[in-house]
């Protein structure tokens, strides 16, 4: 099934949950198609992609190589995930705001706990946010290659 950029590409949703034991027919269970861009991005015009890279994350599900989807018509609060733009770089930290200051707050496994610093926001800081992250997709077999 082939699709240009701007189509829908509507794709059987299956209901139920799928079970990790006996085997079942997936066709007597269709309900509907469903199109990933209805789901994923609630602002076409203020969303993109960026591929994750490295471990600081990993704590709060984000692997190296997943897809994240960022929606920047989403204002960032306080425990959200975003992406910022640091020194002229980009990073996916989550977002901490207390007392009148914020940070940029790294989450790795238990493994690499103290292996990342977080990233205190002041005004003698370049730092830009530019989103919220409202998806990350988590690819099985390999990593993004984008």
């Amino acid at each position: 099934m082939s699709s240009s950029k701007n189509e829908s590409l509507h794709l059987p949703l299956v209901g139920g949950r799928v079970e990790a034991g006996f085997p079942s027919p997936a066709d007597d269970f269709i309900e509907r198609s469903l199109d990933l861009n209805e789901q994923l991005v609630l602002n076409p015009i203020a969303t993109f992609f960026i591929c994750a890279r490295g471990d600081s994350m990993v704590g709060a599900g984000i692997h190296d190589g997943d897809l994240l989807v960022v929606d920047r018509s989403m204002s960032p609060t306080h425990g959200s995930i975003v992406v910022a733009v640091v020194d002229g770089g980009l990073t996916v930290k989550r977002l901490s705001m207390a007392r009148g200051s914020s940070q940029l707050n790294p989450e790795p496994s238990q493994q690499s706990q103290g292996a990342f610093r977080s990233i205190p926001l002041h005004e003698d800081c370049d730092a830009t946010i530019w989103g919220v992250v409202t998806w990350s997709l988590h690819r099985l077999s390999m990593a993004c290659t984008h």
